[in-house]
């Protein structure tokens, strides 16, 4: 390993400032058109930032941090338009859900802000018992003694950068952050906008290179502490086993299901299926994956989403009318052309959408779904809406508890029972009563168990636990 100063040099004359080196030509997916790059680095650079991250001691004041991420957050607010147009010209996500995810990032930052000026100390008495002493035990939250590194997806090119930095920020620690090479540039303007508020730079490294090539180094070198990674099941389950004994938060797939009873408002659920079905895309953890209808009312509700679904405006993502664009890229749009094909194949019956033109997918409803087709076994992480029905409760908590995932989950249902059902049958980390999946705030916890994730949380106030060193110490305690 080399010396500190060597790493510094090296990071300093890295690829990152040198744009006649390797680049990654991140394209507009609607266009195809290259709409900016980044530095390909290699492994060797990947080290040296995480030497120099380490090398650094953070000594922000509570109120200094507090004050660099509101500063940040008022940033991302007055440059809402020019932060969405970015993050729709490398994602291809329509301008509405940009513009959102603006929103989203400023209010992780002002949550950030506020946690940290929490005291977050407890104190136990310890004269509670026949045996014990007049003193008391305190407990205080301390920065990990290592480099926290974060790898982040393409479906929310800030948002999700947002909830990994935020938390570090706030709690004083440095950290190492690779995006996802199809969408960096959001991330770098992140980064560039809580540098600019006054954070220093040792305490956020935003890497940009080749997976294959670097993503080794940031799960397994000595001097990281933490790995949090958020993204696919089979990348994050690799990641458990590489990273050997360091903790690690992984946030990764999800399958979840809106449940529609008979006693549902049809009109309120069918609107919550096709914004869960169709927002961001469909290119959420926590989008609706399947459509539970109850089989008394799935005709009337199945009539309800199709008529919604072709309501639904797709097609250029910059229109600022239209309610979605397009998906990742044209190899992710093949692979729902296939599922549904093959659904279809299996008796599914086609109702609407499942029109492709490059990377643009329209939005897609298939009913007579058998559980087992792989559009609904699988997480089909686009906009494609399939609906299932079932005879009662018990076969709606079956269904939904039969796959391999456990993220999310939204009930449609006037009734108490069946709510407190659901709440204690559906084997996931959320339960969303008449709203859909994906609703939370960015404060609260989020996460989920079985192969969406270990249990862990994420969210501004779980993952800033997650990123600290929990401390006890005890001092003498008169109660004279």
């Amino acid at each position: 390993m080399p010396s500190t100063p060597e790493a510094a040099r090296r990071l300093r004359g890295d690829s990152r400032f040198d744009h006649a080196s390797r680049v990654i030509e991140v394209h507009d997916p609607y266009t195809d058109s290259v709409v900016g790059s980044v530095p390909m680095m290699t492994a060797g650079q990947v080290r040296a930032a995480i030497e120099v991250a380490h090398a650094f001691r953070p000594r922000l004041t509570r109120y200094e941090r507090s004050s660099l991420l509101l500063r940040a957050a008022e940033r991302v607010r007055a440059e809402t338009e020019a932060i969405a147009a970015l993050i729709t010209a490398e994602s291809g996500l329509c301008l509405k859900d940009s513009r959102y995810e603006a929103g989203r990032v400023a209010d992780v930052l002002s949550f950030g802000a506020t946690e940290v000026l929490r005291d977050d100390g407890q104190v136990f008495s310890c004269d509670l018992t026949p045996h014990g002493k007049s003193r008391r035990v305190y407990t205080l939250r301390e920065p990990l003694l290592g480099v926290i590194s974060a790898i982040t997806p393409f479906n929310h090119p800030m948002n999700q950068v947002a909830h990994k930095v935020v938390p570090s920020v706030a709690t004083n620690n440095r950290m190492v952050l690779k995006p996802s090479e199809k969408v960096p540039l959001s991330a770098l303007r992140f980064a560039e906008i809580l540098h600019d508020a006054g954070l220093p730079r040792e305490m956020l490294t935003v890497v940009t290179g080749d997976p294959a090539e670097i993503a080794d180094e940031l799960v397994t070198h000595p001097q990281v502490d933490l790995v949090t990674f958020t993204g696919g099941v089979s990348i994050g389950k690799s990641i458990a086993q590489r990273a050997g004994y360091r903790r690690q938060v992984l946030e990764l797939g999800g399958n979840d299901p809106i449940i529609v009873m008979d006693d549902a408002d049809l009109d309120e659920a069918s609107t919550l299926a096709v914004q869960g079905s169709y927002k961001n895309s469909g290119q959420r953890c926590t989008a609706v994956k399947r459509i539970l209808v109850h089989r008394a009312v799935a005709a009337r509700f199945t009539d309800l989403v199709v008529d919604k679904t072709r309501a639904w405006r797709h097609g250029d993502p910059r229109d600022p009318a239209v309610d979605m664009g397009t998906v990742i890229d044209e190899r992710a749009a093949r692979l729902f052309e296939q599922r549904v094909d093959e659904a279809v194949s299996r008796g599914a019956r086609l109702l609407a959408g499942h029109r492709r033109d490059g990377a643009l997918y329209a939005p897609t409803v298939i009913d007579r779904v058998d559980p087992a087709m792989t559009v609904v076994r699988e997480e089909t992480f686009g906009p494609v809406s399939p609906i299932i029905t079932f005879a009662d409760i018990d076969e709606a908590i079956a269904i939904a508890n039969g796959t391999a995932y456990g993220l999310s989950s939204s009930v449609c249902t006037q009734r108490l029972d069946h709510i407190t059902r659901f709440v204690s049958g559906l084997h996931v980390g959320t339960v969303n009563v008449r709203e859909v999946p994906g609703y939370r705030l960015e404060l609260t916890p989020f996460g989920g168990i079985k192969d969406s994730g270990l249990g862990y949380k994420e969210g501004v106030q779980e993952a800033m636990k997650s990123f600290t060193n929990l401390k006890t110490y005890s001092i003498p305690w008169s109660t004279a």
